[in-house]
């Protein structure tokens, strides 16, 4: 056996009888452990819960917005995803138009299809059949081109209404397959009547399910009514807030994004010196603003979970203290029979690590339980625990122990032999 292997069997065995001293000394002290360590657990758990709640809202969020069509942009007269209050600029804003879809459809040349869309702004929409009813849920006008312009908008069961039936104001629906349900439940919708917002639409078909639509942020529910556009404007003549979405031609997103800008800025006639009076959003750029918003949830979760960190360390640190006082004698022991300065400090401080990564594992399980009962709780929310997250509770947890428990290993290792065996 060389210098060297024999160098390293005796470092893994002063490690592992360390780490075995450690564990006896936890074994051996309870509960001042758990307290010590309370702080840590309860940081490291909201880590974990909030990291798992956040990579599911994050997953949810991106198949919601990339199910509207990663290759489409949506115009309107507000922004899409607004955080605060709306600018003095934005609150005099009009409504886009059909006159404007109209400038976009003739001027985009690298828009595959358009599509507007009327929405219903006053008040929750109410559909009823019979005795059942269901309040709140996505309800709006559109053209024909909406089936094909949303990736979302395939018609599962009968069939979308046509150009025919738009032009001709025909009072007729396309709905989702929740809000059907809730309505007819086990019975063919098709052909059947319902009443929304007081006027009657016969139904033509029933939507493919798709996530987003009329249940909230990361719903999987899908109550969605779509009606043509001109019997929407001939039933609610007061409504006047569109949208316009435009499918582009692979790869020709930007170049259609900016024909439409600029069809629009000449067809409201906004200044060349002045900004768009509209706003337009992409898959990407919601992801990108959602995922803005998770930075500072992050930032404010570390925060929060520094500060555990801190007051677990402190605790950490005096009974450490504590520690080093009540085995005086044993260090004296361990020092007369041939202990280095380095072997006392190895061992406080893997005793150190050990409580605080014992908290950390702990709190790794509890974050993991929190985010199972809220995935449970919450079966649109796919929570889940990325690897990283564990082994950063963990590493962090230890490097705690590690920081914190530095002075009371290197105090220990300074007491004099003689001093130590003498004390009572």
């Amino acid at each position: 056996m060389t210098l060297r292997e024999k160098i390293q069997l005796r470092w893994r065995r002063d490690i592992g009888e360390n780490v075995w001293m450690a564990l006896a000394t936890l074994r051996g002290h309870k509960l001042r452990s758990g307290l010590t360590v309370l702080g840590i657990i309860i940081a490291v758990t909201t880590l974990i819960a909030v990291v798992a709640i956040l990579m599911g809202l994050d997953r949810n969020i991106q198949e919601n917005v990339q199910s509207f069509g990663t290759n489409t942009a949506f115009f309107s007269h507000l922004p899409s995803v607004q955080f605060g209050r709306l600018t003095k600029e934005q609150r005099t804003r009009k409504p886009l138009s059909y006159e404007d879809f109209l400038a976009v459809n003739e001027a985009c040349t690298a828009c595959r299809n358009t599509t507007i869309s009327i929405f219903n702004q006053r008040g929750f929409s109410r559909a009823r059949y019979k005795s059942e009813e269901i309040v709140g849920f996505d309800f709006r006008g559109a053209t024909e081109e909406f089936f094909s312009v949303y990736a979302n908008a395939s018609v599962k069961h009968g069939r979308p209404f046509t150009a025919a039936e738009n032009l001709h104001r025909v009072e007729v629906a396309v709905i989702g397959e929740d809000l059907g349900k809730g309505l007819f439940g086990q019975a063919e919708p098709l052909g059947k009547e319902i009443i929304v917002n007081g006027h009657a639409f016969t139904v033509l078909g029933v939507f493919e399910k798709a996530k987003g639509w009329g249940g909230g942020p990361g719903s999987e529910e899908d109550r969605r009514a779509v009606i043509p556009y001109w019997t929407f404007r001939k039933v609610y003549p007061q409504e006047e807030v569109h949208g316009i979405r435009i499918e582009a031609f692979p790869g020709m997103l930007p170049r259609a994004i900016d024909q439409t800008r600029d069809a629009l800025r000449r067809q409201r006639r906004v200044p060349f010196d002045k900004p768009d009076s509209f706003s337009y959003a992409t898959a990407e750029s919601i992801i990108r603003e959602f995922h803005n918003i998770v930075g500072m949830v992050a930032l404010v979760t570390m925060t929060l979970s520094s500060v555990g960190l801190l007051v677990g360390g402190v605790g950490v640190m005096n009974i450490m203290l504590v520690s080093v006082t009540e085995r005086t004698r044993e260090i004296g022991v361990r020092k007369a029979l041939g202990a280095r300065r380095r072997d006392i400090v190895w061992q406080f401080l893997v005793e150190a690590m050990a409580l605080t990564a014992s908290g950390g594992l702990i709190g790794v399980v509890v974050g993991f339980l929190l985010s199972l009962v809220v995935r449970s709780a919450m079966p649109s929310l796919p929570t889940f625990v990325p690897v990283w997250a564990v082994v950063l509770g963990v590493s962090v947890a230890a490097s705690v122990g590690l920081f914190f428990g530095m002075y009371p290993a290197v105090k220990a290792a300074r007491l004099d032999p003689v001093d130590a065996l003498r004390y009572e």
